[in-house]
């Protein structure tokens, strides 16, 4: 315990020294200050005295260090004012946020999802922010990053632009026709087109990705950017064009890759330099689409047909570095020859055969049929048919051959008169009408017209649809056969009995039919005797016994005037049938009135007795 209080006061001891130690030096510390300060002058004091500091309680301060301390808040403080744009550094960086220091009382805090287009943020990195809240509800000072990347960034997209730079982008999205852009904090349009030199066909490998880009268009009314990664390897590009289009010429065989593939043709990307095969110069053989020869992305061997004088259009072939399969066809073939082959293409007027790859014969359809009537060659074959032919003509120069299905089996007009002679009676199918006529078919390749008038005895026919149609069985009689014209001549008619021959005697002229008056026309009216016989009567011809009319509905008789058997024309008159009557009373009236005639007329003896009375009497007058 003594030794313990001991400890103590020794410590308490060198304490006071120490504090007696320190009030010397203060007071010597004074004294120099004293000494230092020049004494002033009591008036110029009071002259100079700032009375409203004092009042304020305000100590005084020396003008120059208070201009001093000005200068340095001017250069070193921010002033915190809403919406104003600064520059800070990052100071600290979390997992979430990064810690951004502007010289203002406190740091602020921003989102690293703002610096998203920037993975390689780090500590002590410049950034321009925007002082959203100087201070918020928890004395927090609020910045944003990409609020301030927006409003500076149309000033560094336009000089971007004006400077032709290179601006880096973060890929947010697909979007319809390409790809949204981050550029400077602005959502710029990358065309799908301006993304590479070749078509890219997975627009999402570079969803997420930074490139570089060119700033080629700004429409400032609608605050739209177009960027293009395509324009920056075109450069590149440009240079090895013009090395590789300087040696082009024409027949020179290139290797290239499937750039494109349309229905027309295949693009071919010849390093830089793109050439177009025709969908004709894939194949020697007919293709419907260009896919069924080339695929994308495939390496081949072309050569080069032609080009425009830039050298900027370049034709290119693939099937001409085989050999034409037309100087490879056989020389046995010839003309007569039986050949097979596979329906590839079908027109109206015939069907292309191929008869071997690349080489096609060409059946015309009138050497499909021995049928004479007008069909399309749709009728007889279709795309993929396999047929067999016969040679009928063949071109090796020209490389052109025709063929024939027709000659394949006999011609129907070797025989044509034993089997369809003069009179004969045959049946067949209605296949076409003409103003004149109907065609009929006997049998395959043999045809026969029926002229309209040979249609029907009794019918008077202007057109053939309204007699038969398409499709029906007539009977027929053979009635002109014309062998070396492949002609046949045929009635309908003729089949049946002439009606009208029975007609001429039953409804001759002067033979009276009772009947009713069906219509009334201009010139007169018309009767039905029967389906087949329909008189006509002339006005004056309508007249009654009483001078009145006949008019429709009105039953009556009538007299056969006139009858055309060939013409089947028949004229009726009611008129006549008491006209006729009145004929014959009048010539009965005439007899009679002179035979009355013949008995009071004086002979000759009356004449001679008269004479001689006549004679005596003057006689006794003289006496």
């Amino acid at each position: 315990m003594a030794e313990e209080k001991k400890a103590q006061v020794e410590e308490t001891t060198e304490a006071a020294q120490e504090t007696v130690e320190t009030a010397q030096e203060t007071v010597e510390t004074v004294e120099e200050v004293k000494e230092q300060v020049p004494v002033q002058d009591p008036k110029e004091f009071l002259e100079n005295f700032n009375w409203e500091k004092y009042e304020q309680g305000i100590e005084r301060v020396d003008d120059s260090k208070l201009e001093e301390f000005e200068k340095l808040v001017a250069e070193n403080f921010v002033d915190t004012a809403d919406e104003e744009v600064v520059q800070g550094t990052v100071v600290y960086i979390t997992d979430r946020e990064a810690i951004i220091d502007i010289n203002a009382k406190s740091e602020g805090v921003i989102s690293l999802n703002e610096f998203r287009y920037n993975p390689n943020l780090s500590v002590g990195d410049k950034v321009e922010v925007l002082i959203d809240i100087r201070e918020d509800k928890s004395g927090q000072l609020v910045l944003s990053h990409r609020k301030a990347r927006t409003i500076m960034a149309w000033d560094r997209v336009n000089a971007a632009h004006d400077n032709e730079e290179v601006v880096s982008g973060f890929v947010k999205c697909r979007t319809k026709g390409g790809m949204i852009v981050d550029v400077f904090g602005i959502e710029a349009f990358l065309p799908g087109s301006q993304i590479d030199v070749k078509p890219i066909r997975d627009y999402d490998q570079y969803v997420n990705k930074t490139m570089e880009f060119k700033v080629v268009k700004i429409n400032h009314e609608f605050k739209n950017v177009v960027v293009s990664h395509k324009a920056l390897i075109e450069a590149d590009i440009e240079e090895q064009k013009k090395e590789i289009i300087s040696q082009l010429e024409k027949g020179q065989v290139l290797e290239g890759v499937v750039k494109n593939i349309t229905s027309y043709g295949v693009f071919i990307d010849l390093g830089g330099v793109d050439g177009l095969v025709h969908i004709t110069d894939l194949s020697w053989s007919r293709i419907n689409h260009p896919n069924e020869v080339v695929e994308l992305d495939q390496k081949l061997n072309v050569v080069i047909l032609d080009f425009d004088e830039n050298k900027s259009r370049i034709q290119l072939g693939l099937k001409q570095l085989e050999k034409h399969p037309w100087d490879a066809l056989s020389e046995d073939i010839k003309i007569g020859d039986k050949v097979k082959g596979k329906v590839v293409v079908i027109a109206d007027y015939g069907a292309f055969i191929e008869v071997v790859e690349g080489v096609e014969g060409l059946i015309h359809v009138s050497e499909m049929s021995w049928s004479t009537h007008l069909r399309s060659a749709q009728d007889f074959v279709k795309v993929g048919d396999e047929v067999e032919a016969v040679v009928l003509t063949l071109d090796r120069e020209d490389r052109k051959m025709s063929l024939g299905v027709k000659q394949m089996t006999p011609d129907p007009w070797t025989d044509i008169t034993t089997k369809y002679p003069v009179g004969s009676k045959h049946k067949g199918i209605v296949r076409n009408f003409t103003n004149f006529g109907v065609f009929v078919e006997l049998e395959e390749g043999i045809d026969g017209l029926i002229y309209i008038s040979d249609l029907s005895w009794t019918k008077k026919i202007k057109h053939p649809s309204e007699f038969v149609n398409v499709g029906d069985t007539l009977e027929v009689e053979v009635l002109e056969l014309d062998v070396d014209g492949r002609k046949l001549s045929l009635g309908h008619k003729q089949t049946t009995e002439n009606p009208w021959d029975k007609y001429e005697s039953e409804f001759g002229v002067d033979t009276v039919h009772t009947a009713t008056i069906t219509d009334i026309v201009d010139k007169g009216a018309t009767i039905e005797f029967n389906e087949d016989i329909t008189a006509f009567i002339p006005q004056r011809h309508l007249e009654k016994e009483d001078g009145k009319k006949l008019g429709k509905g009105e039953e009556a008789q009538f007299k056969i005037i006139e009858f055309n058997k060939d013409f089947k024309r028949v004229v009726a008159s009611h008129t006549a049938i008491f006209r006729e009557e009145e004929k014959r009373n009048i010539k009965a009236a005439a007899k009679r009135q002179a035979a009355s005639a013949d008995e009071s007329k004086p002979t000759i003896g009356d004449a001679n007795e008269a004479l001689q009375a006549l004679k005596d009497k003057m006689e006794a007058g003289k006496k």
